[in-house]
C-alpha cells in the first residue's frame, strides 16, 4: 500500500508539472528574465503550491504518525552553514542556468528530449562527486 500511494503521489506531481508547463525549461528561465521575455506563470504555480501545502500541513500534523509510517521524520537542526546555504545557492545556480529542478525534470523525461537526461545524469554525477569529496574530506580530518 505504501508503494502504491507513494506511486500516485508520484503521478499527481508529474501531471502539476505537465499541466503547468513547467517541464518547458523556456518557461523557467522566462521567469528569471525579468527585464526580457519575463513570464510570471511560475510565480503563480509556486503560490499554488505553497497554498495546497500550507493546508496539507495542517491537516496531516494533526495526526500521531504518518498513514505508513510509525513516526513523522523532520529535521531537527536550525543551524544554517555552508554546506545548507551552498547546497541552495548551487541548486537555484543549477536551476537558473538549465531551466530545470530535480523534480520537474523526473516527469520531463517522459518528452523524451535527451537534455533532459543530460542534466538528470549531470545532477547524478553530482551527487556522486559530492560523496566522494565529503569522505576524501573526512579521511583528512581522521588522519
Amino acid at each position: 500500500m505504501k508503494l502504491l500511494y507513494a506511486l500516485f503521489t508520484g503521478l499527481v506531481f508529474g501531471v502539476g508539472i505537465a499541466v503547468s508547463g513547467m517541464m518547458d525549461p523556456a518557461k523557467v528561465l522566462n521567469f528569471f528574465d525579468v527585464a526580457g521575455s519575463w513570464d510570471p506563470s511560475l510565480a503563480f504555480v509556486m503560490g499554488g503550491a505553497l497554498l495546497v501545502t500550507f493546508i496539507g500541513y495542517r491537516i496531516v500534523w494533526r495526526r500521531d504518525a504518518p498513514l505508513f509510517e510509525g513516526r513523522f521524520q523532520v529535521p531537527t537542526s536550525t543551524v544554517l552553514d555552508g554546506k545548507l546555504i551552498g547546497g541552495s545557492a548551487l541548486f537555484g545556480i543549477g536551476w537558473g542556468i538549465a531551466g530545470f529542478c530535480p523534480g520537474a525534470a523526473i516527469p520531463a523525461l517522459g518528452t523524451g528530449r535527451w537534455e533532459v537526461a543530460l542534466f538528470l545524469v549531470s545532477v547524478a554525477g553530482g551527487f556522486v562527486l559530492r560523496r566522494i569529496l565529503s569522505d576524501l574530506m573526512n579521511a583528512q580530518v581522521a588522519q
